[in-house]
């Protein structure tokens, strides 16, 4: 059977809305998955060459606008736009974020948490498996426990498509900041070897002050973490290289050490470089990893 590709109305889809857009991808996609096999592949290897030349394009007009200033400013205001996030996340130009959605799905199930005495926190998202906390009643063993991690576990796994599993991490007490001149342990140069989850990051001459230094760590079970390490002055502050507000990389966020503040340099939301605290939303905070130093090695553990 043969089959053909419905054509949208040429004058329609330059100032269709969204919704129509998008139908019209999903009915060219559905008329395409009907052709001959021939055609069906002729179709799909059009398709994968037109997407690779606009990734490459793409790229590079993101790489242009985020070098000017003015430019920058104007693609905070576009990623806003469904249509222009939609592709920027289809060709890999910004990052899926399972964990910000994660996150709005438990704040629609805290107020039932809340009535039972209980509360939850996201950590991390890695592999498809949903890290969290849970307080409260909620990190007892009863059956109010049970019941209460059950209702996180079938909301996330629910509603966020890339979370499959969901495991309860022990509570344990939040980061704190490490001076450079601090923490130094008797005849001990490998921390890692005392405390799992330590990883040698960088070396203290690599991380300049006043500056953002992004790295990835490979932590003990062949994972990767993307970091940023804030240095002002004699203090280091690391984070999970994620904007709070939507996940967006900080790799390249605007530092000021006099106002000790840093900006996302995508929506610009404000935060406490030394604390993570946001400053533009109060409540909302990166998420920042415990850094110590010894000698000239900067160690972090890692949450992934």
């Amino acid at each position: 059977m043969t089959s053909t590709v419905p054509r949208a109305d040429a004058q329609e889809l330059p100032t269709a809305g969204f919704e129509r857009l998008a139908q019209a991808v999903d009915e060219a996609a559905r008329a395409v998955a009907e052709l001959e096999p021939s055609a069906r592949q002729a179709a799909q290897s059009l398709r994968e060459a037109i997407e690779a030349a606009h990734r490459v394009a793409l790229t590079t007009i993101v790489r242009r606008l985020r070098a000017d200033g003015t430019g920058r400013e104007l693609l905070f205001e576009l990623v806003d736009d469904p249509l222009v996030r939609m592709i920027f996340s289809l060709h890999g130009i910004i990052r899926a974020d399972p964990a910000a959605r994660a996150r709005t799905v438990l704040d629609g199930v805290r107020p039932g948490l809340a009535s039972h005495g209980g509360d939850v926190e996201l950590d991390h998202v890695q592999d498809g498996v949903a890290y969290v906390r849970l307080s409260g009643a909620c990190n007892g063993c009863s059956m109010s426990s049970v019941t209460m991690r059950t209702m996180v576990e079938q909301a996330l796994v629910g509603q966020v498509a890339e979370i499959t599993a969901v495991e309860v991490l022990p509570s344990q007490p939040g980061p704190t900041l490490i001076p450079l001149d601090a923490l130094r342990r008797g005849g001990d140069t490998h921390p890692a070897s005392h405390d799992a989850g330590w990883v040698r990051a960088l070396r203290v001459e690599d991380v300049p002050d006043g500056r953002i230094t992004a790295v990835r760590l490979t932590t003990a079970t062949g994972g990767a973490q993307d970091v940023i390490v804030v240095r002002i002055d004699s203090q280091m502050t690391a984070y999970t290289d994620q904007c709070a507000h939507q996940g967006l990389p900080l790799g390249e966020a605007l530092l000021d050490t006099a106002a000790a503040t840093l900006t996302c340099p995508w929506h610009g939301f404000r935060y406490d470089a030394l604390s993570g605290e946001c400053i533009s939303a109060p409540g909302v905070a990166l998420e920042q990893l415990p850094l110590r130093v010894d000698g000239s090695d900067v160690w972090i553990r890692a949450g992934r």
